[in-house]
C-alpha cells in the first residue's frame, strides 16, 4: 500500500520521467545480455572458443566508464535529457550492427563500441530519475529503477527463446536495435532535470582536475564498492546459461524457463530491497542481503534437483539485485550535486572495469577445475568466487559514508 501511494505522488511529468529511465536502463541491459545466451553459437561461427568470445563482455565492461565519462560529462554541461538521447540512439545501431559482424575482429570492435553506449545510459538515467523525483519516493524507486538490469535480463530470456531457434545469434542482435524507439517516447514526455535547471548556471564550471582534488577519495571508494558489487552480479548471471546447459545438461528451452526464474527473483528483491532502504539505511539492506547470498550459495549452485535449483535461483538472485537496488540511490546521495551527471556513474562504470574480466576469469578457472568427468567445472568456481565477493562488500559497506535521504 506505501508503494501505491508513492507512485500516485509523483506527477505526470515525474512519471514520464522515471519510465523513460527505466525503459532506457532495461533495454540497454537486453543489448547486453543477448550476447551471454549465444556464447557457444558464436564461437562455432568464428571458429573460437567459449573463453575468447567472453572476451567480449570484457570489452565491454572495460568500455563502459569511457562512455560513462563522456556522456556523464554533457549530461553536467547540457543537461541530462538530450545526451541520453545521443546515448540511445548510438547503442542501438551499435547493436544493429553486431548482428552484421563479418568476422571475430568487427564483433569484439562493435562490442567494445556497445560498451561506450551502455555505460553512458545508466548514469544519466539513474541521475535524472533521482533529481526528478520526491525525497521519501528514491528508497522504491531506486529498487525499481535498477531492476531495469533484470527486466532486461528476462527480456533477453524471452527474445533468446522466441527468435534464436528460428533466426539464430544474429536474429538477436537485430532485435537489440529496437530501444532506438525509445527517444521518441523520451522527446515528446520527458522534461529536463529540474535539479540541472535550477543549478544550470554552474554547469560551465565543470573542472575535472577540482572533481578529482575534491572528490578522489570518495570517488576511489565509491569505486571498490562498485567492482564488489559488479563482480557479485557479473559473476552469478554471465556464465550461468552455460553452466546450466554444459554442467547440468539442459537444452535452450529449459535453460530459458530457469533464466525467467531467477530474472523475476531479481526483479522482486530489488523493489523490495530498495524500498527497505529508505527505511533501514543504504549500508544495513545492502549487508544484510549479502550475508543471506553468501547462505545461499550451496542451494543456488549445487542444488541436486530442478526444483531445489530454481528455488536456489529464485533466492540468490532476490539478494543480489536487491543490493543492487540500493545503488542508484546511494550513488546519487553520496556524488557532490554539481557533478551528479558524472559521478555515480563514473563511480559505477569503473567497478564494471575492474570486474571486467568476471566472466573470462571463471571461464578460465572453470577449465582448470574440472569436475569427475573432466568437464569444466562452472560451478565450483562461481561458489569460490561469490563467496570472496560477499565478504568484500560487507567489509566495504561497514566501512563507508552514506547520506541517507539527502534533499538535492
Amino acid at each position: 500500500m506505501e508503494a501505491v501511494r508513492l507512485f500516485k505522488s509523483l506527477n505526470r511529468a515525474q512519471r514520464n520521467t522515471f519510465i523513460a529511465c527505466f525503459l532506457g536502463w532495461t533495454l540497454d541491459a537486453l543489448d547486453f545480455f543477448l550476447l551471454t545466451f549465444v556464447f557457444y553459437p558464436v564461437a562455432h561461427d568464428f571458429g573460437r572458443t567459449i573463453p575468447q568470445v567472453t572476451f567480449a563482455i570484457t570489452l565491454t565492461l572495460m568500455m563502459r566508464p569511457l562512455g560513462a565519462f563522456i556522456f556523464g560529462w554533457l549530461g553536467d554541461r547540457f543537461g541530462r535529457r538530450i545526451p541520453l538521447m545521443i546515448d540511445i540512439v548510438f547503442y542501438s545501431v551499435v547493436e544493429l550492427l553486431t548482428a552484421f559482424a563479418p568476422n571475430f575482429g568487427t564483433f569484439l570492435l562493435l562490442r567494445a563500441l556497445f560498451g561506450i553506449g551502455m555505460g553512458g545510459e545508466w548514469g544519466l538515467g539513474a541521475s535524472l530519475a533521482m533529481e526528478s523525483l520526491p525525497t521519501p519516493a528514491r528508497g522504491l524507486f531506486s529498487g525499481i529503477l535498477q531492476q531495469g538490469y533484470a527486466f532486461g535480463y528476462l527480456l533477453a530470456a524471452l527474445v533468446y527463446w522466441v527468435v534464436f531457434p528460428i533466426f539464430g545469434w544474429r536474429g538477436l542482435f537485430v532485435a537489440g536495435a529496437l530501444p532506438a524507439l525509445l527517444v521518441i517516447y523520451i522527446r515528446a514526455h520527458v522534461p529536463e532535470s529540474p535539479v540541472w535547471e535550477r543549478n544550470r548556471g554552474a554547469a560551465k564550471s565543470f573542472d575535472l582536475r577540482r572533481f578529482l582534488k575534491e572528490h578522489g577519495a570518495l570517488l576511489i571508494y565509491a569505486a571498490l564498492l562498485m567492482t564488489a558489487f559488479n563482480y557479485m552480479s557479473h559473476g552469478t548471471q554471465d556464465l550461468y546459461a552455460t553452466y546450466l546447459e554444459k554442467q547440468r545438461g539442459f537444452d535452450p528451452d529449459q535453460t530459458s524457463k530457469i533464466a525467467i526464474v531467477y530474472a523475476v527473483g531479481m526483479i522482486c528483491g530489488g523493489t523490495i530491497v530498495g524500498y527497505l532502504s529508505q527505511h533501514w539505511g543504504r549500508r544495513r539492506v545492502i549487508i544484510l542481503t549479502a550475508i543471506c547470498g553468501m547462505l545461499l550459495i550451496p542451494l543456488w549452485i549445487f542444488a541436486p534437483s530442478t526444483a531445489l535449483l530454481l528455488a536456489g535461483g529464485f533466492l540468490m538472485q532476490f539478494m543480489v539485485q536487491g543490493a543492487w537496488g540500493v545503488v542508484p540511490v546511494h550513488l546519487n546521495e553520496l556524488s557532490p550535486g554539481e557533478f551528479r551527471g558524472t559521478f555515480p556513474g563514473l563511480a559505477y562504470q569503473l567497478g564494471n572495469f575492474a570486474a571486467a574480466y568476471a566472466a573470462q576469469q571463471q571461464a578460465w578457472l572453470a577449465d582448470h577445475f574440472r569436475d569427475a568427468n573432466g568437464n569444466p567445472n562452472y560451478a565450483l568456481t562461481m561458489a569460490l568466487v561469490e563467496c570472496f565477493v560477499f565478504l568484500a562488500i560487507i567489509l566495504l559497506a561497514a566501512i563507508g559514508p552514506e547520506k541517507h535521504g539527502r534533499e538535492f
